[in-house]
């Protein structure tokens, strides 16, 4: 099987390595000419995943037709805001019955969409759509170093969910499917927020009492609004809600987490933003679910003062104490005393 995956950040060179050590033949499209000679130079993306080294049998390139020219499958692992832009670009490159696996975790800032609807537009009606989701608690830095890890795919075929899933199954990656994909997506994207504000706690030396309050709460408005958008509520309690909400708000791999604690800390936005190499994809996802939850009329409390300290310049602290003296209520709504 040919596979090419697009990205060489560290979740598309991890994904690489994985196929690579299954024995398919992966092209890995490298964006920036100047890491590729690093790459081919090292057999390392030292730039993302430093220590892991590259399989002999990973093909390396900056030729984008190249990467897709030809392939059985391919996997977007690029930054949520370009996946429209790189379908563009690649779409008359790509057989009918290519099947496409986008990775990344995110909402279309402008259309407010979800990626699978992003890449289905753009590749309809030339190419028959065949999308799935990878979605989970998947950090790049562990699945690289096969560390055992769990994730879901989802599809609106299930023969597309299952062929995929028969494709990444390793014994160190366990693969379920999930025909929700709208639940999935929305999982993966949302929790990005909740992180930011993990680590907006972390960086103002709350304790593990706030976490957990947290992530209990979020995972609230995330079920409210995924609900709203046709989502199923079982989802939100699997791999991709509640698991993926754990390891991106605990974690040290988090890259959300880590802005908000930056944050926390009273840095500011675009100081924190300029310093990292890779993409914390929860700051665009907030202002696309802020206004996913007023077009619908969800409340979403915690998304709302997350927005408001990345885009309102609201104190980090003061953000918090809006939560705490929020209008008194019951915890479950259809939960009620006799």
């Amino acid at each position: 099987m040919n596979i090419g995956v697009i990205g060489a950040g560290s979740w598309g060179t991890s994904l690489a390595i994985l196929l690579g050590d299954k024995g398919f033949n992966v092209t890995l499209w490298v964006r920036r000419e100047e890491l590729l000679q690093k790459m081919v130079q090292a057999r390392e993306n030292s730039d993302y995943l430093p220590g892991v080294t590259l399989l002999a049998g990973i093909k390396l390139t900056h030729n984008l037709p190249n990467a897709v020219h030809g392939k059985d499958l391919i996997v977007l692992a690029v930054p949520s805001h370009v996946v429209g832009e790189i379908v563009a670009k690649i779409k008359v490159f790509i057989q009918e019955e290519t099947v496409i696996v986008n990775t990344a975790k995110g909402l279309a800032e402008r259309s407010l969409k979800r990626l699978s609807e992003v890449i289905m537009e753009g590749l309809w009606p030339d190419i028959p759509c065949k999308v799935a989701i990878l979605s989970g608690p998947n950090h790049a830095e562990e699945v690289s170093r096969f560390i055992p890890t769990v994730t879901v795919v989802a599809a609106n075929d299930q023969t597309v969910a299952e062929k995929v899933q028969d494709i990444f199954m390793t014994p160190y990656f366990r693969v379920y499917t999930n025909p929700d994909i709208i639940g999935v997506e929305l999982g993966g994207a949302l929790k990005n927020i909740i992180a930011l504000g993990a680590g907006v706690c972390d960086g103002l030396n709350y304790g593990d009492n706030t976490k957990a309050a947290l992530l209990t709460r979020g995972l609230v408005e995330i079920t409210r609004l995924g609900l709203a958008l046709g989502a199923r509520q079982g989802t939100f309690s699997g791999l991709t809600g509640i698991g993926d909400l754990i390891v991106t708000c605990t974690s040290p791999h988090s890259r959300n987490r880590y802005v908000g604690m930056m944050l926390g800390k009273g840095h500011s936005l675009e100081e924190i933003t300029a310093s990292m190499k890779m993409v914390a994809e929860g700051i665009k996802t907030t202002r696309a679910a802020y206004e996913l939850s007023c077009k619908y009329g969800v409340e979403m409390p915690i998304t709302k003062e997350v927005y408001s300290i990345l885009f309102q310049g609201r104190e980090p602290r003061e953000a918090v104490k809006n939560l705490m003296r929020r209008q008194k209520k019951h915890e479950i709504e259809e939960i009620a005393f006799d």
